[in-house]
């Protein structure tokens, strides 16, 4: 037979429970706008009815409820959601970085305006048109004089900016080099505290949360895969364990280990031998050669918009390229313009009786101002000393023979002005164009990759916000159903409490009453 006090045993059980789900139902309220916080829910769950089967039970109608036990706090989250948010977190990481990078060289660059490369040169074959129609005009060869130094320095000035933003580009590799290893440092830490708490039977949900935000963040800047290994003791089923982190290529080969069980490994950037691209891509003793990471997030972005050194040697890169473009244009349009122009003659060779190839333009940076290196020429490309110190050694008539030479002659002139029109090959490519097709090219596919990036940022944006949605409609905090569980929660805590006052009043009947 049941004990005469096990009402109040039953009651005060639900009393019990209700309260540590109201008090959980307070944290969730108290929470609803802490930035990773993941609504909490009590578990509840029947106690062991009596009498238990035994050959000495008691022989009773049925066996008899003895009440509500709460069992754990759990958090309400989709692991499956985190996996997804995070696959796509990693992608609007690149193609955030690889927007911003192409929209600041589209910047730089400045096309179409009027104040770009192609308005300069435009002004500058504008000039030798005008030059072609009268060559003994000191004003028009002073134009052009000026219109080729406008050239030249809107070369410097674009290569220059260009090299100063990759810079820029390589700190920044420094800070987000800096910034995962501190993700993985307190991953590691986080992992330790879960492990010392989860053996004794706990759930610290709290220290879930922060693992997750933390991960969440990781994601942003490499692709990982996350799974997790037991800490043992007598933790619960819904114990998480230690989290795994595996860094990955895009179609999920582990390539390194971030986090293990036992503590972290660092990650870091390598340069290559000429200290100029990444070449690698270091995880503790595991080394993966840039060309084999195959994947996304914003480290992979930024080391593609910096530079990296391909299987063949050569730096690939979105601000290095351009750099390349710079230098086939401006060393293919200084030297073939130098070439024509040395053939021609001007005041001063005859005068001294003889053709002495006078160069328009010339490398600062080298011995007599010769041009013999494409590599960084457009920031170092000028007007050549002759051309600066006297208007008279421009070249305005034709013939290798001083004595047959006719000042005036409009044919070196005209020859100059027809460069525009003519096709080269730039960089050793068989490629062959104009000057103004070539850089109309470069710009355009330029704009073409910018265009794309800023499509699939839009697009990444769009993907990574409606799983977060998904996520949040799971995990976070809605104050009007908290709500509705408070009021639930509240009315069988009194139901309880009222149970134990009927409990009391028919304890006093039997006891008081009985006496009498």
């Amino acid at each position: 037979m049941a004990s005469t006090f096990m009402g109040l045993e039953t009651a005060k059980r639900g009393l019990v429970a209700q309260q540590s789900a109201l008090y959980t139902t307070g944290n969730n309220i108290s929470n609803a706008n802490t930035l990773g916080y993941t609504r909490q829910r009590v578990d509840l769950q029947q106690t062991t009815s009596y009498p238990s089967v035994g050959m000495n039970a008691p022989k009773i109608a049925g066996q008899i409820g003895t009440g509500v036990e709460a069992t754990t706090v759990t958090r309400l989250r989709e692991t499956f959601l985190d996996t997804q948010y995070r696959s796509e977190n990693s992608k609007l990481g690149y193609w955030e970085n690889r927007s911003s990078a192409l929209s600041n060289l589209e910047t730089i660059m400045n096309e179409p305006s009027d104040s770009g490369l192609s308005a300069a040169m435009d002004s500058f074959w504008s000039s030798l048109q005008d030059f072609a129609s009268d060559p003994q005009n000191a004003g028009a060869r002073a134009v052009v004089r000026q219109r080729g130094i406008a050239v030249a320095d809107t070369f410097n000035y674009l290569y220059k900016t260009v090299s100063a933003e990759k810079t820029n580009i390589e700190n920044e590799i420094g800070v987000s080099e800096k910034a995962v290893n501190t993700i993985l440092s307190q991953l590691d830490a986080l992992n330790k505290q879960i492990a010392t708490v989860e053996p004794n039977g706990y759930l610290p949900n709290d220290l879930y949360d922060k693992r997750d935000s933390l991960l969440d963040d990781l994601s942003n800047y490499v692709k990982i895969k996350v799974s997790y290994e037991s800490t043992g003791g007598n933790g619960l089923a819904q114990a998480e364990g230690k989290a795994i982190v595996s860094l990955v290529n895009d179609d999920g080969t582990a390539v390194a280990t971030l986090v293990d069980a036992n503590g972290y490994n660092k990650l870091s950037v390598n340069k290559n031998s000429a200290d100029t691209a990444v070449a690698s891509i270091s995880v503790g003793g595991t080394t993966v050669d840039i060309n084999n990471f195959d994947s996304t997030g914003k480290l992979k972005s930024i080391v593609e918009s910096y530079g990296y050194e391909d299987t063949n040697g050569d730096i690939k890169g979105i601000y290095n390229d351009m750099l390349t473009e710079l230098d086939n244009l401006a060393y293919t349009f200084a030297t073939q313009f130098n070439a024509v122009h040395g053939d021609g003659m001007s005041p001063n060779e005859i005068t001294a009786g003889a053709n002495q190839d006078i160069s328009f333009f010339a490398d600062s940076k080298s011995a007599g101002g010769s041009i013999t290196s494409r590599d960084g020429f457009a920031s170092r490309i000028t007007i050549s000393d002759a051309i600066k110190s006297s208007l008279d050694n421009i070249a305005n008539a034709s013939g290798a023979n001083p004595s047959s030479a006719t000042l005036g002659d409009a044919t070196i002139a005209s020859a100059l002005a027809e460069i525009i029109n003519n096709k080269y090959d730039y960089g050793d490519n068989s490629e062959q164009a104009t000057f103004r097709n070539y850089f109309e090219g470069v710009i355009g596919s330029m704009a073409v990759s910018a265009q794309e990036a800023s499509k699939m940022f839009s697009n990444s944006t769009t993907l990574q916000q409606t799983v977060e949605n998904k996520r949040m409609s799971v995990s976070s905090v809605s104050l009007d159903e908290e709500m509705t569980n408070m009021i639930q929660y509240q009315q069988a805590y009194n139901a309880s409490a009222r149970m134990i006052s009927l409990t009391d009043e028919l304890l006093d009947t039997i006891i008081n009453g009985l006496r009498r």
